[in-house]
């Protein structure tokens, strides 16, 4: 499996530089020394502590996304996972240079060490007079890297440095003192721990492409964010449900001489500040159900979350994964350590820098306070003033209709292929939902032959309510129409006559009509429901075959026409014309009708 290595940029040399440049003209507060490569407050407080941090590009929005009211002065950007040289910081320390002193924060990387140290020991050897000025606080918060490890290679900086550094901005912006300031983000830096989990290894612009050492049902928990290999392989990818426990255990166990580096007591007497963080690749959809399935593990293990803040703070440039961090706030007894209360409001205060995210400044709320109560909706066609409507053959009809659900499911391979050329790649799944929920139906007795009025209903409400998007809102006022078609012209019967479903079948279709441009031949799913309606109706409902079979002709014919309506009218033209695939939408009802004879 290859990893995903396209990426817009003018060339990977300049990336950084224009990039640095891009969020300086987003954020007009800030400054760009171009050939050291610092971001920093143009005009800052100079009476206040300043900040700096930095380290190798590619974890944006970490560092220079940072940089502003709030949180950090400068920032100091080396290459791509590359640190930048003492050179660089030095001039970092000088631009924020200050009466008040300055608190560098760095991760945990022997080259951020080395150079921001360096950087920081020749200052003061120029500047005897300030030596006690500069302090350095080093943040190792990965909890993968066990202490045997460790004692090697260190724990890695991650996404809870960002905690660090928000919380002591935050107190600097205040006023306080340097000693405060390092030793309250000294003391932050000691009870934080992340773990992060990836599907596979991020791309580095400038490189040549390369496969992923991960299966495609495979990821791993405690992956670097230099690519750096993780704890443990997983396989098959297990639902989050099962995944988040696995991860909280490496930030909250106690037992484990290799692991416990967070004094958890795991009594319910434990509170944190929970950071879901997004290692860049991965979908805001998918992260807010990591963000509640995290707080979800934390609190089946009796530790309060307090705040719980979800979003992209430090990135590995394109890595599909995400990283969970905690806090463990204190607990009222540990000596020297900060009320939690003034730990809770830092990170509540508004930072003006577009790398920090939305805040709720409250603690989560339970899951039965999220969730509504349903209530139960009255239909606006109540049952008993339905025409109840027979099929000729009850057994017959069940069975069709559970050939046709099948069938449905089969195709979606094949229906998903066509539409990720030819649409949105959802139509195939989307009719599956749609066919799964119709068998159940079928299974639970609210779909049969003995009231085919009431199965059409419900068809209509299913198509409505489980299957969505356009296709969901077509079947659903076509079903909905062809129920309405069966009552008005039933006549009296009692049971459904080949003639009686043409022309209810003939009235949705006009029906339909009155709510899509689409008409034949338009590439669409109204081009075989047309000709299948219409050729039904020429025999007066005799030829079921025929008209199925035009239908199937008409799905085909699809492949060959220009797109005049549905998601395929924004394709391209002539990939359409190379690919010749038939409408996906199209497709679906060839087979449902293909299947409804048998």
């Amino acid at each position: 499996m290859s990893i995903q290595s396209k990426h817009f940029l003018n060339d990977p040399e300049t990336l950084v530089v224009d990039s640095l440049q891009g969020l300086c003209a987003v954020n007009p507060q800030l400054a760009l020394d171009t050939e050291n490569k610092v971001v920093y407050v143009a005009n800052p407080d100079r009476s206040k502590v300043a900040l700096i941090c930095g380290g190798g590009s590619g974890h944006e929005p970490s560092h220079a996304g940072f940089v502003g009211d709030g949180v950090l002065t400068a920032a100091v950007c080396g290459s791509i996972f590359a640190s930048p040289n003492p050179a660089q910081v030095r001039r970092g320390i000088d631009l924020v240079g200050n009466d008040n002193g300055t608190v560098i924060i760095v991760k945990n990387y022997t080259g951020d060490i080395l150079n921001f140290g360096l950087a920081r020991e020749q200052y003061s050897a120029a500047h005897p007079d300030k030596a006690d000025r500069v302090k350095f606080v080093i943040v190792g918060d990965d909890v993968a890297v066990g202490r045997t490890q460790g004692k090697i290679v260190g724990r890695r900086g991650l996404a809870g440095t960002c905690v660090v550094y928000k919380i002591a901005g935050a107190l600097a912006k205040r006023g306080a003192s340097l000693d405060e300031v390092y030793s309250t983000a000294q003391w932050v830096a000691s009870r934080v721990g992340t773990i992060g989990v990836g599907l596979e290894h991020c791309h580095v612009p400038g490189t040549a492409a390369s496969e992923s050492h991960l299966g495609p049902a495979e990821i791993e928990i405690g992956m670097g964010i230099h690519n750096e290999p993780g704890h443990r392989r997983l396989s098959p990818i297990p639902p989050l449900r099962d995944l988040l426990p696995q991860l909280v255990e490496f930030l909250t166990v106690t037992n484990d001489p290799e692991r416990s580096f967070l004094p958890f007591k795991n009594d319910g007497s434990d509170r944190v500040v929970l950071l879901v963080n997004n290692l860049g690749g991965t979908s805001e959809l998918e992260l807010a159900s990591i963000a509640g399935e995290a707080r979800r593990a934390l609190e089946k293990k009796g530790v309060k979350v307090e705040r719980l803040i979800s979003g992209t703070f430090m990135t590995s440039l394109n890595m599909p994964g995400f990283s969970i961090t905690t806090l463990l706030l204190p607990n009222g007894a540990d000596a020297g350590a900060p009320d939690s209360s003034l730990l809770l409001s830092l990170l509540d205060e508004p930072a003006n820098v577009p790398g920090w995210k939305w805040s709720s400044f409250a603690p989560p709320p339970a899951d039965d306070q999220i969730t509504s109560g349903t209530q139960k909706i009255v239909s606006v066609l109540s049952e008993e003033n339905i025409v109840v409507l027979r099929a000729e053959d009850r057994k017959a009809f069940n069975a069709a209709v559970e050939r046709a659900c099948k069938a449905i499911a089969d195709a979606e391979p094949e229906i998903t292929r066509m539409d990720n050329i030819a649409g949105d790649g959802d139509c195939g799944l989307t009719l599956k939902g749609g066919a799964a929920a119709v068998l159940k139906g079928l299974q639970e007795g609210q779909i049969s032959g003995d009231n085919v009025t009431k199965s059409v209903i419900v068809v209509a409400k299913i198509a409505e309510e489980q299957m969505g998007g356009t296709s969901g809102a077509l079947y659903s006022i076509f079903f909905s129409a062809l129920a309405q078609g069966l009552q008005a012209n039933h006549g009296g019967a009692q049971t459904l006559s080949p003639t009686l479903w043409s022309a209810a079948l003939s009235s949705a279709l006009t029906k339909l009509y009155t709510y899509t441009r689409a008409r034949p031949p338009s590439r669409t799913l109204v081009d075989p429901l047309a000709a299948f309606i219409e050729t039904l109706a020429s025999t007066k409902g005799a030829d079921f075959a025929g008209a199925s079979k035009a239908a199937g002709d008409a799905a085909l014919n699809t492949r060959d026409l220009e797109a005049k309506a549905g998601r395929s009218a924004y394709v391209e033209g002539n990939r359409l014309k190379e690919e010749r695939v038939p409408d996906p939408g199209a497709w679906g009802v060839k087979v449902i009708l293909e299947n409804l004879l048998g």
